[in-house]
């Protein structure tokens, strides 16, 4: 198969799993909610969600998702501020998060991403992705707005590429994109995450200086959702992780055959959260995977 006929394959697959992922299990609404002075979570309504600050000295984006998005968050912008937007921040390189820089673009915005997030999306760029504007490295970088100071933190090679978790100590707010997905189970098969990375990660995020975060995703019912997510539920991530690799290794010790083992899974606990009937034996296969085989992904140097 040609290189480009190859491309135009993953780029159909990556549409048709982010069109059909929020119909299976995310909040899929509409709507702007200041969580914090000056700070908005915001959702266009297709099952992702974002958040801006508006200062003095101008507005800063937090994940531009796509352009459709991004035009109506600058609809939602431009009903509460006429002051400009002067950045537009990736959270890390997948398509479905890092899409639509160039609307932001458009308007004087910046687009900002971790070097390694920038890297990817020169060398795979996706139909709706941008040239980065901002690109930093290490594991933080800082961004004064409006006499406002971003923290960006990079926690290392958790999931995808560049994942950088954004906080605004002054505010005590944060952004957090796909590690943590308040009542819901892992996405499908756990695409693109290195486990052992996210439990680390997620016990550094518990350490950041937040009390409410807008999480990407959230299994959250409508009125919970726009008020976004706490360290209850970065707790809760990590410890849906540890009893999933408890419940394998129970079933280990019970004789079930390893190929078995998946689907003989069970956490009654986690039972009301979305996705659990659907991905929960695909959360454990891929748990399973990278017990015997290793973690990834990884690359040299970008993991702690």
């Amino acid at each position: 198969m040609k290189l480009t006929n190859l491309k135009a394959l993953a780029t159909a697959s990556a549409l048709a799993l982010t069109a059909a992922a929020p119909l299976q299990a995310e909040t899929s609404l509409e709507y702007t909610n200041e969580i914090a002075p000056g700070v908005y979570s915001y959702s266009s309504g297709g099952g992702y969600h974002s958040m801006f600050m508006v200062t003095d000295g101008g507005v800063a984006v937090f994940e531009t998702v796509n352009s459709a998005h991004g035009e109506k968050m600058i609809e939602a912008i431009r009903g509460i501020t006429d002051q400009p937007i002067e950045y537009a921040m990736h959270s890390h390189n997948h398509w479905d998060h890092a899409s639509g820089g160039g609307v932001f673009q458009a308007v004087g915005a910046e687009t900002v991403a971790h070097d390694l997030a920038a890297q990817y999306l020169a060398a795979v760029p996706g139909q709706d992705t941008s040239t980065v504007d901002i690109v930093w490295d290490g594991n933080r970088h800082d961004i004064e707005i409006g006499g406002v100071t971003v923290q960006l933190h990079y926690l290392g090679l958790n999931h995808g590429l560049g994942m950088t978790v954004f906080v605004v100590p002054e505010k005590r707010v944060a952004y957090i994109g796909d590690l943590v997905t308040p009542n819901r189970v892992g996405f499908n098969i756990m695409p693109d995450f290195n486990i052992g990375e996210w439990e680390r990660s997620l016990g550094q995020i518990l350490e950041l200086d937040f009390d409410v975060a807008v999480c990407s995703h959230t299994g959250l019912s409508a009125e919970e959702a726009p008020n976004g997510c706490t360290k209850a539920h970065v707790e809760e991530e990590r410890q849906f992780i540890g009893d999933l690799r408890g419940a394998i290794f129970a079933e280990f010790q019970k004789g079930t055959p390893g190929e078995q083992v998946p689907a003989a899974v069970e956490l009654p606990q986690y039972a009301e959260w979305v996705g659990y009937d659907d991905w929960l034996e695909m959360n454990a296969w891929r748990i399973m995977l990278d017990m015997g085989m290793g973690p990834y992904p990884w690359v040299p140097g970008a993991s702690q």
